[in-house]
């Protein structure tokens, strides 16, 4: 078991350096493709590509679920593995990065004031399958508080 997952590891990194990520940054994106991944088996499936985006607040059709999915599914497995999704953030690289925060801040701020609470925070982590304690969000929203109010908000461009 352990040389099994050593080898997994090894072949993620090798995976992650042919499209350009560093072993850290090819760790952070395993790490997210695994919240994706909700039953374990190295691929995302069309239904739990649906399940991630509805904990998210989106309502896809079948159909945008199936169009979203073939667009990346470059193997035309049905699926989508770690490959698959490193291509997909490799081609955001191109992405204003200011605008992709933005996109992601605005996807924890669930009642859109422009801030995030603890308490969105916690709901969405949950959602995503985190086992993460109130008192862990807490934490987490202390240190990305700037200005001491309890809460998280967006100082970017929108």
């Amino acid at each position: 078991m352990e040389n099994e997952e050593i080898g997994t590891k090894e072949a993620m990194y090798i995976i992650g350096e042919k499209h350009g990520f560093s072993k850290e940054r090819t760790r952070e994106l395993y790490d997210s493709f695994s919240l994706f991944d909700r039953n374990g088996d190295g691929v995302i499936s069309i239904d739990e590509l649906g399940t991630v985006m509805m904990s998210l607040g989106q309502r896809p059709t079948r159909d945008e679920l199936r169009a979203l999915l073939h667009s990346v599914d470059m193997n035309h497995s049905g699926n989508i593995d770690f490959g698959e999704f490193l291509d997909i953030f490799a081609r955001k690289l191109n992405i204003d990065p200011e605008k992709e925060l933005y996109e992601v801040f605005c996807v924890f701020d669930q009642n859109k004031d422009g801030f995030i609470s603890a308490m969105e925070l916690f709901e969405v982590l949950s959602r995503l399958g985190e086992h993460i304690t109130k008192d862990e969000v807490e934490v987490m929203v202390k240190e990305a508080d700037l200005n001491g109010d309890g809460q998280v908000d967006y100082n970017g461009k929108q």
